[in-house]
């Protein structure tokens, strides 16, 4: 009875549209959805995926299929790497009978470090966005987000000062578009590389020591990081074009101090 009853429902959002005015996004915002993810090394890790999906809608139709974005997450069985989540955006074009669309996936990563002396092993979290996008020409475009907190140490405050030199955490955000698989321990690797010094999740006293005399060895302004980082992505040839910023988080003053280049 509710097969016959479901056949004569009437499905208005497939009606036509009269106001002749296409729609550029339209689809779900900030779904949260477990998710499987391919690391570097082989491993796969889980996390929680926050996810935004949208399509664009022709002017001669009423409005776009909602669950088949669900659907669409439900049904994804294997594991998240660059390459399957750009079979997840043809799959939603496909789906969801459209020209164009993107899709944004942001979760927080986790990379096992290991303490510079004790070797000490602990695990530190990276906020990590994976962004694609399908344009009306069917060129896809896919791009790496993530933030990486480091320790940064004030040049000026080291030369001024008969002791001692100001320090601060620092954050580090590279929004790079690929043009093919990059891992995203490629990107933190290249930054931490960068900083003054790494962050680590547990450090014993001799690691303490490492990480305050390197930051100490390695002063760097905020223009230098950006600087550095940026001088490093410019010369991968997996990166189509970047954005870094780096923000520091000032230790003697109220207020934030940042830079920003953008790329290729």
């Amino acid at each position: 009875m509710n097969l016959i009853r479901d056949a004569f429902m009437e499905d208005v959002q497939n009606l036509p549209d009269l106001r002749e005015l296409a729609i550029d996004q339209v689809g779900i915002r900030d779904i949260r959805h477990p998710l499987a993810i391919v690391q570097r090394d082989g491993g796969v890790q889980h996390s929680v995926a926050t996810i935004s999906m949208s399509v664009a809608l022709s002017h001669t139709v009423k409005g776009t299929h909602m669950s088949r974005f669900i659907e669409l997450l439900n049904s994804q069985e294997e594991p998240l790497t660059v390459a399957s989540f750009r079979c997840l955006l043809d799959a939603m074009i496909e789906k969801l009978e459209a020209r164009a669309g993107s899709v944004s996936m942001r979760f927080t990563y986790f990379v096992n470090k290991e303490a510079p002396v004790s070797g000490v092993k602990s695990l530190m979290d990276y906020e990590y966005t994976l962004q694609g996008e399908i344009k009306p020409s069917g060129e896809t475009a896919v791009s790496l987000r993530i933030l990486v907190p480091v320790t940064s140490l004030c040049p000026c405050s080291k030369k001024i000062s008969q002791y001692g030199a100001h320090n601060q955490r620092s954050h580090v955000t590279v929004t790079a578009q690929i043009a093919e698989t990059m891992w995203v321990e490629d990107i933190i690797d290249l930054v931490e590389g960068q900083a003054s010094a790494q962050l680590y999740g547990l450090l014993k006293r001799p690691d303490e020591k490492f990480v305050t005399e390197q930051a100490y060895d390695n002063p760097k302004f905020v223009e230098d990081m950006v600087r550095d980082v940026a001088g490093h992505l410019s010369r991968d040839a997996r990166i189509l074009k970047y954005t870094v910023e780096c923000e520091n988080f000032e230790s003697i003053h109220n207020h934030s101090a940042f830079a920003v280049i953008h790329g290729k």
